[in-house]
């Protein structure tokens, strides 16, 4: 079963990677963009069949490794294989 975390900062962060990556886009002709926000994203291959126990273990190594909760706020989403 693969879960899917994904990982942004928190509103109010300051984000320095989207600020760049938002001035680039204008530098190359992208207009109409907004706020730009960079983030990550993780795939974890995992022995589990039970959607909802795989989504609760992906969610703990996301609070305890994958994410900095400070700062940074997750969502896991599950899917089957």
């Amino acid at each position: 079963m693969k879960a899917i975390v994904t990982v942004m900062l928190k509103d109010g962060v300051l984000d320095p990677q989207g600020k760049a990556i938002g001035q680039a886009l204008g530098t190359l002709g992208f207009t109409g963009v907004g706020d730009v926000r960079a983030g990550k994203v993780i795939v974890l291959e995992l022995a589990e069949t039970d959607p909802s126990q795989a989504k609760a273990a992906a969610e703990d190594m996301a609070r305890k490794l994958l994410a900095n909760t400070v700062i940074e706020s997750f969502n896991v989403t599950v899917q089957p294989e």
